[in-house]
């Protein structure tokens, strides 16, 4: 705040600000998975922001929100290498013992906990349904 960088502390004000909205609606404080959630979600926003400026032609707004989607980013974990989450995904199927497409929800069940904030469950989704086809 101090370095007068207006899109940093926007962002993170930004985001502070959902954290704490989360933790009064929860009645207690948010781990760090929680906490990651929420910043994929403000991710998520800003790109479908991002979409509706192009549509209307807005440059400076997606400017703007690019911007403030890397300051974001920055407070993520690395996210998973697709060989990483492959392997992920590989192991959550034997571990289910899932076999058919119709078993993609307990590989699910078991990914999303795994995930912590370095891959979508969309990403996961998409190679659980290669793998089980």
């Amino acid at each position: 705040m101090r370095s007068k960088d207006d899109v940093r502390k926007s962002a993170i004000r930004m985001a502070l600000a959902a954290v704490k909205l989360a933790e009064i609606e929860s009645g207690h404080e948010l781990d760090e998975n929680a906490v990651f959630a929420i910043l994929q979600k403000e991710i998520k926003t800003h790109q479908e922001t991002i979409s509706e400026a192009q549509r209307a032609d807005r440059q400076d707004m997606v400017n703007a929100r690019q911007a403030e989607i890397a300051v974001l980013q920055e407070f993520l974990p690395q996210p998973f290498s697709p060989e990483e989450l492959e392997a992920l995904v590989r192991e959550a199927i034997a571990e289910s013992g899932a076999a058919t497409p119709g078993d993609m929800g307990k590989v699910m069940k078991l990914l999303v906990a795994r995930l912590q904030g370095r891959a979508t469950s969309s990403e996961a989704s998409q190679i659980v349904r290669k793998l089980l086809l």
